[in-house]
């Protein structure tokens, strides 16, 4: 099992993903009208030729999901039960197509379920990286990780 129990983790432990991913164009287009994003900052590159940026800008949906997806095998493949939330997100720099993120993930806080004696609650920090190692993406994310079966 790539993921780890709940004991597994402590607060400050810190994951540097080995996954990188070049985000393509293709990434953008199906990611924005998968969702009927039709936003002409996302889709629109002679629309975006004037703006402050002078090209597209990544949809930030996507970027949020793909820092969050490549931390899964590092933590919670096969032992989370549930997703509880996303907090805090922040982008605070554009993601343009060609782009290669990088992600980081810290454990910020490890607590018991009142509800689930087989699972705890655990708050990630992601942080998502350009090639030029600029914070382009953050969030906290809070998840219900199994115990380590008796």
């Amino acid at each position: 099992m790539a993921g780890l129990w709940f004991e597994e983790l402590q607060v400050g432990q810190t994951f540097a993903h080995a996954i990188r991913r070049t985000v393509t164009e293709t990434d953008n287009l199906l990611f924005s009208t998968l969702t009927h994003n039709p936003a002409q900052l996302h889709l629109d590159a002679e629309y975006m030729k004037d703006s402050d940026y002078g090209r597209i800008i990544v949809n930030s949906t996507f970027t949020l999901g793909l820092m969050v997806g490549v931390s899964v095998g590092d933590t919670t493949l096969g032992t989370a039960v549930a997703n509880l939330g996303w907090d805090e997100v922040r982008f605070p720099a554009p993601v343009f197509i060609g782009d290669t993120l990088r992600i980081e993930t810290e454990v910020a806080e490890l607590r018991e379920s009142k509800s689930r004696p087989n699972a705890g609650i655990v708050t990630f920090l992601h942080r998502a990286y350009n090639q030029r190692d600029e914070l382009v993406a953050s969030c906290k994310r809070s998840g219900l990780q199994r115990r380590r079966p008796a």
